[in-house]
């Protein structure tokens, strides 16, 4: 096992990944931006190191600073988190050439599964679902382009092959929208992710987003730990995750968890990763594969009772997993409200400084964040600043528990959405379960029509 860690990244991950390695009696180091010297990961860490300045571009993304850190500190593995690193194929490669363990995929497998035209093509070659789409990257020929989409038929949407986050992606209902929209994406994936690449995919029109969890180890071993959905969305962005998913047959899911841990092997794939799927008329098509660990990955670890945190720890380390398939029991249910420093329906971010802080509890909640009270939230990065996760033995027992907890949280001094997941825990629809992607905009832009029309 590692004597030391260096965790690059921050917010709630640092110190999520900071107390799995504590538990498993490794020091860490955190490195963090000017912006971050006062987060309570920083204080709590063996070691830290200021790698620059408040911009994610010259700190959490500097990659020689990163590993200068590793190297001053004598870190022996690097654990990316989400988000910033944690699927840049460039950085994992940086990290094991300077002689650190990524904790992580191997360089190559992230590189395969970030281009998402070649991911697909590896997940047809194992036999995971995917959606109806071209063969490949979209042509230059605008005919050819014509041609791909009557074969497919309308709506489709155009992605871009390095795109991720909600980002670069166009739906297109006419033929004489469709070119347009292609160099339209062409050139927005260009600019944001270096990578003009764009494909093609049949638009799903009321699908659900559900996904499965896994953890393979470098001897060939791979299980799924049960699925996830993530339905509940605002411009691809999660809101709220549960698991298990609502509606969908244990045996469905079991064949296409297979699937996927048949997938892990065959790519030789390492550590925790998740194949996001839309789900619509009993149907799974595989979407894309996240290479790192989830935001949402709570949800799983209370219904498996399996650290996946720790499991990827124990896995860069060479261990074998502890456990097989059969030992996967999936038990109650789990919900996560992701915390947002923002207006609960504009959405505009709101950091500053914290008045009052109280943190909601009682049986089966868990609350994982790293505010306090008098910690000021900084303006530069993504505005969650927590996630609470309600567990029960029942969904209706999870629901119940959640919006006790949300009516007990108070964070004071800046606006938070906690108003917007009360409401979505006394939703109609949200608590009969199955809602699809859409839902949630639907209903706020139903909302925004009715408050205007007074």
């Amino acid at each position: 096992m590692f004597e030391k860690i260096l965790i690059a990244n921050r917010g709630e991950i640092a110190l999520r990944i900071q107390r799995a390695c504590r538990e498993l009696g490794i020091k860490t180091v955190v490195v963090h931006s000017t912006a971050d010297t006062e987060a309570k990961y920083v204080k709590l860490a063996d070691e830290s190191v200021c790698i620059g300045p408040a911009a994610a571009a010259g700190s959490y993304l500097n990659i020689p600073a990163i590993i200068s850190a590793a190297e001053v500190t004598d870190a022996e593995a690097i654990h990316p988190g989400y988000g910033f690193l944690s699927e840049n194929s460039d950085f994992a490669e940086r990290v094991e050439k300077s002689g650190f363990v990524f904790i992580g995929p191997r360089p190559e497998t992230i590189r395969l599964m970030g281009d998402k035209i070649s991911a697909k093509e590896a997940m047809k070659d194992a036999g995971v679902p995917c959606v109806p789409g071209s063969d490949g990257a979209l042509p230059d020929d605008p005919k050819e382009i014509v041609k791909t989409a009557r074969a497919i038929g309308y709506p489709v949407i155009i992605k871009a092959a390095g795109g991720g986050g909600g980002r670069g992606m166009r739906v297109v209902h006419t033929e004489a929208a469709l070119n347009n929209a292609v160099n339209t994406t062409r050139s927005e994936a260009d600019a944001a992710f270096s990578n003009p690449v764009v494909y093609m995919e049949k638009y799903l029109e009321n699908p659900r987003h559900i996904e499965i969890q896994i953890l393979a180890d470098s001897f060939d071993n791979a299980v799924y730990l049960g699925e996830r959905d993530c339905s509940m969305q605002r411009r691809h962005q999660k809101v709220i995750e549960e698991a298990p998913a609502q509606n969908i047959s244990p045996r469905l899911i079991a064949k296409v968890g297979e699937r996927c841990a048949e997938a892990c092997r065959k790519i030789g794939y390492r550590g925790a990763g998740t194949f996001e799927f839309l789900f619509e008329n009993g149907e799974f098509y595989f979407i894309e594969m996240n290479t790192r660990v989830q935001v949402e990955h709570p949800v799983t670890e209370q219904v498996t009772g399996i650290d996946i945190v720790q499991a990827q720890i124990r896995i860069a380390a060479g261990e074998k997993l502890w456990f097989r398939q059969r030992n996967v029991e999936v038990r109650g249910h789990a919900i996560e409200c992701r915390i947002n420093a923002e207006d609960p329906y504009k959405f505009i971010p709101s950091p500053g400084k914290i008045i009052s802080y109280h943190a909601p509890g009682g049986p089966g909640i868990r609350v994982d964040t790293h505010i306090y009270q008098g910690y000021t939230i900084p303006s530069y990065y993504d505005s969650m600043i927590g996630k609470v996760i309600a567990y029960g033995d029942t969904r209706d027992q999870a629901i119940r528990r959640m919006r006790i907890a949300l009516s007990e949280m108070a964070v004071e001094g800046i606006k938070t959405n906690i108003p917007l997941h009360l409401e979505l825990m006394h939703d109609a629809q949200f608590i009969e379960g199955g809602t699809s992607i859409h839902y949630l905009e639907e209903k706020l832009a139903a909302k925004e029509k009715a408050t205007k029309g007074k």
